[in-house]
């Protein structure tokens, strides 16, 4: 026998279900909204990325240096600037990150300093590019008396340290204890542990990591305005100005020349299919990992 107190909690148990549901509904309707009207702007910006800079591609655009106003020409010593000047941060800051990393992971893992050096890795990484070209600029730039692309690579690689230590530290931390604890007991020291064990099952992560860095760096514009400023000519020497795509971008995309504009649409195609690529590369080599261990 149904009594009156029954129904009635039976009726305020379905208004609160309703009203659920229709908060659900309202909450799914608004976030959907919100991913479309992202990704719209995301897809305009991808679109005309692409529909201007494909109309710039041309084989000058490699093999001729940067042309002066109002000329034809390339962008061969800037791709050759961004080329070597990532590979040097990338360097500096992969050999470094990895030894903080690794330090964090083995030897400060719930130590009070690993704790602080993890709070202020993180606040580096998060700190703007142009705060660190302003710390390179002032600790290299004036003190060597001009720009460089030495100073440039110093610069990239402050932005690359914090991501490699971040993700070698949490790679680290994922490798199960048990094969420290084999290694170690058969007798084997610490530092072979560590590069033969530890390195093997962590490789895919900090690749990944590196992967990340290096396509985060490849579009840099004001670290690069600060060290390495431009150079119109080929130069090889890193202790001088040297030319780089995101720099030539800048410049060229403010100038009232065609010719100008256009190589700037060129090189920002050519940084968004590199940074795809780099994001690609990352994401297949995550997955691989990720069946391997399954």
């Amino acid at each position: 026998m149904t009594t009156s107190s029954d129904t009635g909690s039976r009726a305020v148990a379905d208004r609160l279900y309703r009203k659920r549901r229709l908060i659900n509904g309202f909450n799914l309707l608004a976030s959907g909204a919100c991913a479309v009207f992202g990704l719209f702007w995301l897809v305009w910006i991808l679109w005309t990325t692409l529909r201007h800079g494909i109309a710039a591609i041309k084989p000058s655009l490699f093999t001729q240096m940067t042309p002066p106003p109002g000329a034809e020409g390339g962008l061969a010593n800037a791709l050759f600037g961004s080329l070597l000047m990532n590979l040097m941060a990338i360097l500096i800051g992969t050999v470094i990150g990895i030894a903080a990393g690794t330090y964090l992971s083995e030897f400060a893992r719930k130590k009070p300093l690993g704790e602080v050096i993890r709070f202020v890795n993180d606040i580096l990484l998060s700190a703007p590019s142009i705060v660190l070209g302003l710390f390179i600029y002032t600790l290299v730039v004036r003190q060597m008396g001009h720009f460089s692309a030495l100073a440039g690579a110093l610069a990239l690689s402050l932005i690359v340290l914090p991501v490699v230590v971040r993700t070698t530290d949490e790679m680290l931390q994922l490798v199960p204890s048990q094969m420290r604890e084999a290694a170690l007991s058969l007798g084997v020291p610490q530092w072979k542990v560590t590069v033969q064990v530890l390195y093997r099952s962590a490789l895919p992560g900090i690749v990944t990591g590196v992967l990340l860095a290096l396509a985060r760096i490849s579009g840099e514009t004001a670290p690069l305005l600060f060290t390495a400023l431009n150079n119109q000519y080929w130069s090889t020497d890193v202790t001088q100005p040297m030319a780089s795509v995101p720099v030539v971008m800048f410049q060229y995309a403010m100038s009232p020349y065609e010719s100008w504009q256009s190589l700037a649409w060129a090189g920002a195609f050519v940084v968004t299919v590199f940074v795809l690529l780099l994001s690609v590369l990352s994401r297949t080599i995550l997955i691989r990992n990720k069946v391997s261990h399954d």
